[in-house]
């Protein structure tokens, strides 16, 4: 889940929290998409005015317009695998943060899969990695969708991390996978074979939880 996480949440860390409610308006005014109010923000998500106040702050170091479009998305993801190329992969989870397909990503679409991803129950978090993976979004993951994911994913970590892969370790991956949670044999995943699959291994649930306490 840890993939998932950027520079926005690393740059929250360091930001001064007394300033008062009519600077940070005062900030949602300079930009050229203005968030939703920070009251409606907390009442969506699991995050405190805050904690929210701090995210967006964060968000507008990086992206002063108030949005992220997939390019810049790309630039500063791969800034966290400079061994590898991280730019397929962060298509895909552009993609998953673009809930509304506009090309683009707003606070708001930042905040609300971060509050799934960092707050969420276990459902919502797999529901939510379900999609991501569903790259067609026709509610199934195919065989090809998962590799697709896969080599991606191999892509990303680099030559430095798998030195000695062999060039069909994402088809052996895949099959695992299929074997493991496709329980009807239908060639594809649906959302409630993902979910029971996953609640069934423990490493899985174990990654869910290492970063509830991030921010």
């Amino acid at each position: 889940m840890g993939l998932v996480m950027g520079t926005f949440s690393m740059q929250s860390k360091q930001v001064n929290y007394h300033k008062d409610k009519a600077d940070d308006d005062l900030e949602m005014t300079m930009v050229c998409h203005r968030p939703e109010g920070l009251d409606q923000l907390e009442a969506q998500t699991n995050f405190s005015k805050r904690e929210l106040q701090v995210l967006y702050r964060g968000f507008k170091n990086e992206c002063p317009s108030g949005v992220v479009n997939e390019d810049t998305f790309k630039q500063i993801y791969s800034q966290f695998f400079p061994h590898g190329d991280a730019s397929t992969y962060a298509h895909y989870l552009f993609n998953a943060f673009d809930s509304a397909h506009t090309g683009s990503i707003k606070f708001e679409d930042f905040v609300t899969a971060l509050s799934i991803l960092l707050r969420g129950s276990v459902t919502e978090k797999l529901q939510w990695t379900f999609n991501l993976y569903d790259i067609n979004r026709d509610g199934y993951i195919n065989k090809e969708e998962m590799t697709d994911i896969v080599r991606a994913i191999y892509d990303m970590m680099g030559k430095y991390t798998y030195p000695v892969l062999k060039t069909d370790a994402p088809k052996q991956h895949v099959d695992a996978f299929f074997q493991k949670m496709d329980k009807n044999r239908d060639g594809v995943v649906t959302l409630d074979e993902f979910i029971l699959s996953c609640q069934e291994d423990e490493n899985i649930m174990r990654s869910l939880q290492l970063f509830e306490n991030v921010i």
